[in-house]
């Protein structure tokens, strides 16, 4: 009796298991990006920059992008938004940090901003202010926001 007992859960398990689907990466379609674009996100990461949920850009934060570049030299004149983001990143750093320099250890709720200037393209993040920070060394992926 006792051998049949275990032989019955046995076959339950083993029956659960093989209901399981196994999990596969897959590619979606996310809302489109403030260009009018549609933006393929992965649940995987695939780059050290952050990813995050489209998000309009606010008129602000767009100013505040042009005068960093133009205080670079850079024309401003023909800025393309390439991608607007909110970003929960991992540390004050913002995605961004510089070796040697010590950063809050905190979450950030903020945004990634991809534009296009001069036939580049220029990363900027925000954190909970107007102030952009030009990323130029992108630190580990962070995680996505709903904001």
């Amino acid at each position: 009796m006792r051998r049949l007992g275990l032989l019955a859960a046995m076959l339950l398990l083993s029956a659960c298991a093989a209901s399981t689907p196994a999990s596969t990466p897959t590619t979606s379609e996310s809302p489109r990006s403030p260009t009018g674009r549609f933006q393929t996100t992965s649940p995987l990461p695939t780059s050290s920059s952050p990813s995050g949920v489209p998000t309009t850009l606010p008129d602000a934060r767009l100013a505040a992008i042009r005068g960093a570049l133009t205080a670079r030299g850079v024309t401003t004149d023909q800025l393309r938004v390439v991608s607007a983001e909110s970003v929960t990143f991992n540390d004050g750093s913002l995605g961004c940090p510089t070796p040697g320099v010590q950063y809050t250890q905190a979450q950030v709720e903020g945004m990634r901003v991809v534009v296009e200037a001069d036939a580049r393209q220029f990363d900027f993040r925000f954190g909970r202010t107007d102030t952009p920070t030009l990323c130029e060394n992108p630190g580990p992926r962070s995680t996505s926001s709903n904001r």
